[in-house]
């Protein structure tokens, strides 16, 4: 090994930094390599710097050349991208940098710079714990729970109830083309509140509401009126009773923020003339014409990827950056003071990093312990939108993201992946993440955005270009079900005792199935629980809040090969031992163990035998070992 970006022979400290800090690098080049001088060169982006230090031989490691510098970040902060030129007598410089996936770790040879290793500095940033430790519960309100059918006279949209809480979602479009997702099945808030306990038997600290303000849609990501809950879902005054019941279990609330546009038929836009304001649609002199980009007053706009129903707004506008943020009853500071613990940004990427800042700001005004966490689907540290490199972790924006790449990585590994492939991609997100962000993500197999896991896990390829009529009814076989539940149980194994919250998608813990959107919004099934798969959930919630090593521990990879992912999460107190096999096989695993008896979910106990621990682990599952020492620190 020439360089590796997670040994800490070769880079310390491990990935992300804080500004100020000192890292210290190590190269082995080969003797053959004729190596007369190393240089390591450095681009800070944000700060358009390029610094290059010589490195100075440090004598011999092994057959190899030790070559060491350090650098000092100062007050720079961003992505820093380094590689190494290297020069021997009589020939071109050469280069050692990042490998041909860009992932960090073990690098490559290259005659020209190509692909530079990735070195995130970050300033300080006040990250609530309480997030990242706990289960988040993502609800969509309309279908999670309702007490009674409601009736929709009188609220906009040309809405229509579904008397029977099974039926399908409408997915066709209506007599002029179009989806207008005006059916509704009356999930409340008084809904919730009857489930609170259910939700506290599952573990859960936070339920995550997808968006809950007045709308003329099923989904309410267009937001008619900011400062009122949908009243098919309820009023401010019972979101205040949730908040107050939910604390009163030790469960906070997020709200989700849809500030990238509005909608067309909203107290802002007024398109239909459902409100008494003089909405922008209507006039030049409505005081939210300055929110919207009007080509042509009043037909022509700009919407949100095109969707007339969702013109888009201007959020570098002062009004509309005084509406959401800064204003003494903003809509951030208002639902804050309602009960809210903090917010999920729909499509930050598409929101400025100012707007960002902002919003971050006001948050720490109102509650310095509310948390923001941003919709990005890529990794976070490096995003570019809109030809723009996003500031995201560097201590002003957001406390953490989505974790897609995680949900794409383990589902890979679960439909027959390597896990090598998972660890990697997950030691790359690691490594570019401050460790506060790493620790916050918030960690999910599933959305309202994607299709049901249990249909992913289960589906075969074929199956997802069925016509929507029998997707619409479209169940696995018995045994695809029960290949597909004994997937996502080995997949919440291993969401539950990962870095970040786990997040649940309202019944997936009970076997809800459905493709994309609006087959993934059915409604939970109540009374049609898999109780199996259910009890399995319950056990994991329990855990993560019983066990301080997999609220907060640190992580270390055992073993990661073909079938078979050994990982533990520890604290000084204790350690847990994750261990996953998603062959068909079952694999016994050998370890050298110095942690003392383990004891697993279930309580049974095991004792190592000559300093060694033997482990049988059965075709698709997993378990999880407790110990009450912490495991010798092994070189990264």
């Amino acid at each position: 090994m020439v360089y590796n970006s997670r040994d800490s022979f070769y880079k310390t400290p491990f990935g992300a930094v804080e500004a100020g800090t000192e890292v210290r690098f190590a190269i082995t080049p080969p003797r053959d390599w004729a190596v007369s001088a190393v240089f390591l060169h450095v681009e800070f982006e944000f700060d358009r710097e390029t610094v290059e230090i010589p490195m100075g031989w440090a004598g011999l490691s092994g057959a190899r050349d030790l070559y060491r510098a350090v650098l000092p970040t100062g007050d720079r902060l961003g992505p820093a991208w380094y590689y190494f030129r290297l020069e021997s007598p009589g020939r071109p410089s050469f280069y050692y940098g990042n490998n041909d996936r860009g992932s960090g770790g073990e690098g490559a040879r290259r005659d020209e710079p190509g692909r530079a290793f990735q070195l995130t500095v970050y300033a300080k940033n006040d990250t609530p714990a309480w997030y990242g430790a706990g289960v988040t519960y993502h609800i969509f309100p309309d279908r999670f729970r309702r007490t009674k059918t409601p009736n929709p006279k009188g609220m906009i949209g040309n809405r229509i109830v579904h008397k029977n809480w099974e039926d399908v979602p409408v997915f066709l479009p209506e007599e002029n083309g179009e989806i207008t997702n005006r059916d509704f099945f009356g999930g409340s808030i008084a809904g919730v509140r009857e489930k609170l306990l259910y939700l506290n038997s599952l573990g859960v600290n936070t339920i995550y509401f997808s968006p809950v303000f007045e709308a003329a849609s099923n989904h309410r990501y267009d937001t008619a009126d900011y400062h009122k809950i949908d009243p098919m879902f309820g009023t401010e005054e019972e979101f205040r009773a949730l908040c107050a019941q939910a604390a009163s279990l030790g469960i906070r609330v997020i709200l989700d923020g849809v500030f990238s546009h509005t909608g067309y038929d909203s107290r802002y836009f007024n398109a239909r003339g459902s409100y008494d304001s003089v909405g922008a649609h209507q006039s030049q002199v409505s005081p939210y014409f300055s929110w919207y980009d009007f080509r042509e007053w009043p037909f022509q706009y700009s919407s949100w990827w095109g969707i007339y129903t969702l013109p888009q707004v201007n959020e570098s506008c002062p009004a509309y950056i005084d509406f959401v943020v800064g204003g003494r009853d903003s809509v951030i500071r208002h639902w804050l003071r309602a009960g809210a613990s903090g917010w999920r940004l729909d499509v930050a990427d598409e929101l400025p990093d100012d707007f960002i800042v902002r919003l971050r700001e006001t948050l720490r005004e109102e509650n310095p312990d509310a948390v923001l966490i941003g919709e990005v689907w890529e990794d976070a540290s490096n995003k570019i939108s809109y030809d723009v490199r996003r500031r995201y972790f560097l201590g002003r924006e957001l406390h953490g993201v989505m974790n897609y790449p995680l949900r794409n990585a383990l589902l890979s590994y679960l439909l027959g992946g390597f896990a090598e492939d998972f660890r990697d991609a997950m030691e790359s997100l690691r490594e570019n993440y401050p460790r506060d962000a790493y620790i916050s993500l918030m960690n999910s197999l599933g959305t309202h955005d994607t299709p049901r896991v249990l249909t992913v896990l289960g589906a075969q390829g074929h199956e997802y270009n069925l016509p929507r009529e029998e997707k619409a009814v479209f169940q696995l076989s018995p045994e695809r079900y029960r290949l597909a539940a004994a997937r996502l149980k080995l997949g919440a194994l291993i969401l539950f005792c990962f870095p970040g919250s786990p997040c649940v998608y309202y019944g997936d813990e009970a076997g809800l199935q459905g493709f994309e959107d609006p087959f993934n919004r059915r409604g939970y099934p109540w009374g049609h629980e898999d109780h199996d798969l259910l009890a399995w959930y319950t056990l994991l919630g329990q855990a993560r809040n019983e066990h301080r090593c997999l609220q907060a521990g640190e992580i270390q990879y055992l073993y990661a090969q073909g079938p078979l992912l050994v990982f533990a999460r520890e604290t000084e107190e204790e350690t847990a031992l994750i261990v996953a096999n998603r062959g068909d096989a079952p694999h016994e695993a050998t370890f050298s163990w110095s942690g003392g008896i383990i004891s697993d979910l279930f309580g049974r106990r095991l004792s190592p035998v000559g300093g060694k621990l033997t482990l049988t682990i059965p075709a698709l599952s997993g378990n999880v070992y407790f110990t009450a020492r912490k495991l010798p620190r092994k070189r990264r």
